[in-house]
C-alpha cells in the first residue's frame, strides 16, 4: 500500500493544502512549528479516524488540538492511496464522523467501510499497532537508563496477536479488575423488573384501546364549525329582517300608523269623509236645489206685491178685498221664509262639502302627493291604504320569522356550547391519552433498556467466564509467549539491527528475563551499556520487526518517520538511510527539520521525492 496524495480542507494550521507523494523515499522538510506533526497526525486521522473525547478530556484531546485555525474550509480532508492495484479516495469530516466515505476510483464506485475491508486496506493494522510499529518517532528526552527501560517494556508488550499494547503482568491485573467491574455491572433484578414492566405495558395498551379514548375531536370540531356557520347565517338573516322591520315601522310611523287597526280606522274615516263630500256635492249641484229658493222668493215677492195692492185698493175704497190681500201677504211671507230657509240649507251643504273636500285634500296630499279630490284619487287612496296594511302584515310576518330565527339561533347556540363541551372532553381525553402514550413509550423504552441489561448480563456472564479462562490460559502461556518472542526477536530484529548499525552489531538476543544484549564479534553488550543513539537504533529495529510480523497479506503499509533520527550522528544517519533505501522496497515518508537527510541522499545517489512545507 502506498499514499498518493492528500488534500486538507481544514486541519490545524493547514487550510486548502495539497501534498503529493511518490514511490520510494519521500522527504518532508519543514522548520520547527511548520506543521510536520500536524501533517503526520492528519494522515493517521484519515486512516483510523479521530475520536472526540468528552468532559474535561475534550479540552486537550487531539480533536480540539487540531481544530482548524480557519474554519472556512471545514474540519475535513481527503487522502488517496493505492492498495492491491486499486486506487481509493478516503474522505472524512472530523466535525461529523458520519461523513466518512471511501471511493474505489479504479472501479468507479463507493465502498462500504466495513471492518473487514478496513483490515484488508490497512494491512491488518489497528491504530495501536500502527502507532507502535510503522509510525516511528524518537525517544525524545529519555535518559539512557530510561530508554533501556522503555525498550524492555516494549519487548514485554509484544505478542503474537499483533497487539503491541499488551503486558502480560498488567493484563492479568487488568483482567482481575475487569472481573470485579463486570460483577458490579450485573443487575440481578433486571429479569423480574422486565417481567413487571411487560405486564404494565399490556395493561396500558388494553386500557388505551378502549372506546372512551377513540378520537372524535375532529368530528365534534366539524359539527361545531357547521353550527357556527349556520348560526352566523341565521344571525345575518335575522339582522336583515330586523332592518326590514325597522324600515317598515319607520314607514308606518311616518304616516302615523301603529298597526293594521289604525290603518283601517284611518281608511274608514277617509271613506266617510269622501261619502259626505260626495253627497253634499250631489245635493249642491242639483238645479232644483239652486232654483227653488229663488222661485219661492220671486213668488213670495209677487204674492206680497199682490197682497199689498189689494190692501192699497181697500184704502181706496175697495172694501171687498181686504181679507184676500192679507192672505196673499201672509202667503208671501211664508214663501219668503221658505226661500230663506232653502237658501240657508244650500249654504250649509256648500260649507260641509268644502270642509270635506279640504280634509280629503289633506289626506290625498299626505299619502298621494296630489290633493285633487276625485274618485280616482279616492281609489288611489284606498290602494295606498291597502299597501300600508300589506306592509303592516309583512312587518308582523317578518317579526314572527325573526322570532323563529332567534329561537333557532338559541338552539344552535346551545348545540354549539354542547359541541364545545364535547370538544373540551375530547381534548381532555386526548391529553390523558397522550400522557398514557408517553408513559407507554417510557415503559417500552424502559423495557428495551431492561432487555439490553438482560442481554448485557448474559454478555457479562460470558465475559466473566472468558476472563476466568483467559486468566488460566495466560498463566500457562506466559512463559511460552516470552520464549517465543525471544526466538522471534533473536531472528528478525537481529537481521535488522545489523543493517541499521552498519554492521557494528551483528545481532541481538533476549533472555528469559527480557534483558536485551547486543552481539559483537567479541562479546555480548547489555542494552543499558550502549549509547542513546544505539538505543534509538535498537528501538527502530524492534518496531520494524514487529511491523513485519503483524502486517497480514502481501502488501505492507508505508513507513513513517517523524524526526526519528534526531539523535543520530551523521554516520548513523547515513547508515540508516542507506539501509532503509536498500532493505525496504515500499514507500517511506520521512519528516525532518534538517537538510542533512537531503544532503546525504544526494551524496549517495539515492533517489527521493522532496516536499517542503
Amino acid at each position: 500500500m502506498k499514499l498518493l496524495d492528500l488534500q486538507i480542507s481544514g486541519f490545524g494550521k493547514f487550510h486548502d493544502r495539497s501534498i503529493q507523494f511518490s514511490d520510494g523515499l519521500n522527504i518532508i522538510y519543514g522548520k520547527n512549528e511548520a506543521g510536520k506533526s500536524t501533517l503526520h497526525t492528519f494522515i493517521r486521522a484519515m486512516l483510523f479516524g479521530m475520536e472526540r473525547q468528552r468532559g474535561r478530556a475534550a479540552k486537550t484531546d487531539q480533536f480540539s488540538k487540531y481544530r482548524p485555525w480557519d474554519l472556512k474550509g471545514g474540519y475535513e480532508g481527503r487522502l488517496r492511496l493505492e492498495s492491491q492495484g486499486h486506487i481509493y479516495r478516503i474522505h472524512r469530516n472530523f466535525q461529523n464522523p458520519r461523513e466518512f466515505t471511501i471511493v474505489d476510483e479504479t472501479e468507479g464506485k463507493q465502498v462500504e467501510p466495513t471492518k473487514a475491508f478496513m483490515d484488508r486496506l490497512l494491512c491488518g493494522l489497528n491504530e495501536t499497532a500502527y502507532v507502535n510499529t510503522i509510525s516511528i518517532g524518537q525517544l525524545k528526552s529519555a535518559t539512557d537508563s530510561g530508554m533501556a527501560s522503555e525498550l524492555k517494556n516494549y519487548i514485554a508488550n509484544m505478542n503474537t496477536t499483533g497487539n503491541m499494547a499488551l503486558n502480560i503482568t498488567k493484563a492479568s491485573a487488568f483482567l482481575k479488575a475487569q472481573r470485579k467491574e463486570m460483577e458490579r455491572q450485573l443487575a440481578p433484578e433486571a429479569a423480574r423488573t422486565y417481567t413487571n414492566v411487560l405486564g404494565e405495558i399490556r395493561n396500558l395498551e388494553k386500557e388505551i384501546s378502549g372506546p372512551e379514548y377513540e378520537n372524535h375531536l375532529t368530528e365534534f370540531q366539524a359539527k361545531q364549525a357547521q353550527a357556527k356557520k349556520e348560526l352566523d347565517q341565521l344571525r345575518t338573516e335575522r339582522e336583515e329582517l330586523l332592518q326590514k322591520i325597522a324600515r317598515g315601522h319607520q314607514v308606518l310611523e311616518s304616516s302615523q300608523f301603529t298597526d293594521e287597526a289604525s290603518i283601517e280606522a284611518y281608511e274608514s274615516r277617509g271613506k266617510e269623509i269622501y261619502q259626505d263630500y260626495s253627497r253634499a256635492k250631489v245635493i249642491c249641484e242639483k238645479p232644483s236645489r239652486k232654483a227653488a229658493p229663488i222661485l219661492l222668493f220671486l213668488f213670495a215677492v209677487i204674492l206680497g206685491a199682490g197682497g199689498g195692492g189689494l190692501m192699497l185698493s181697500n184704502a181706496s175704497g175697495l172694501r171687498s178685498f181686504p181679507l184676500l190681500g192679507g192672505g196673499l201677504l201672509l202667503t208671501a211671507l211664508i214663501l219668503a221664509g221658505a226661500a230663506v230657509l232653502l237658501l240657508a240649507q244650500n249654504s250649509g251643504r256648500k260649507k260641509d262639502m268644502d270642509y270635506s273636500k279640504k280634509l280629503l285634500q289633506e289626506i290625498f296630499s299626505r299619502h298621494l302627493g296630489d290633493n285633487t279630490v276625485s274618485q280616482e284619487g279616492m281609489n288611489a287612496f284606498l290602494e295606498r291604504m291597502a299597501e300600508f296594511k300589506r306592509l303592516c302584515r309583512a312587518v308582523i310576518s317578518s317579526q314572527e320569522t325573526a322570532d323563529t330565527l332567534e329561537k333557532n339561533m338559541e338552539e344552535l347556540s346551545r348545540q354549539q356550547s354542547g359541541f364545545g363541551a364535547e370538544i373540551e372532553t375530547q381534548q381532555k381525553r386526548q391529553w390523558e391519552l397522550e400522557k398514557k402514550l408517553e408513559h407507554l413509550a417510557s415503559l417500552k423504552t424502559q423495557a428495551e433498556g431492561l432487555r439490553e441489561v438482560i442481554q448485557e448480563n448474559e454478555r457479562v456472564s460470558q465475559e466473566l467466564a472468558a476472563i476466568d479462562l483467559a486468566q488460566d490460559t495466560m498463566t500457562e502461556l506466559a512463559s511460552s509467549i516470552r520464549n517465543s518472542f525471544g526466538l522471534y526477536l533473536n531472528k528478525e530484529a537481529s537481521d535488522l539491527i545489523k543493517g541499521i548499525t552498519g554492521g557494528i552489531y551483528n545481532s541481538m538476543s533476549v533472555d528469559e528475563n527480557l534483558n536485551v544484549f547486543m552481539n559483537t564479534k567479541t562479546k555480548l553488550v547489555p542494552m543499558d551499556q550502549v549509547s542513546s543513539g544505539t538505543l534509538d537504533q535498537i528501538y527502530l529495529a524492534l518496531r520494524l520487526a514487529a511491523a513485519r510480523l503483524i502486517q497480514s497479506g502481501p502488501e505492507k503499509m508505508p513507513l513513517i518517520f517523524d524526526d526519528s533520527f534526531a539523535l543520530y550522528d551523521d554516520d548513523r544517519l547515513r547508515s540508516a538511510l542507506c539501509w532503509l533505501a536498500s532493505a525496504f522496497s515500499g514507500q517511506i515518508i520521512l519528516f525532518t527539520c534538517h537538510r542533512r537527510e537531503e544532503q546525504i541522499l544526494k551524496e549517495n545517489h539515492i533517489p527521493f521525492h522532496f516536499i517542503s512545507i
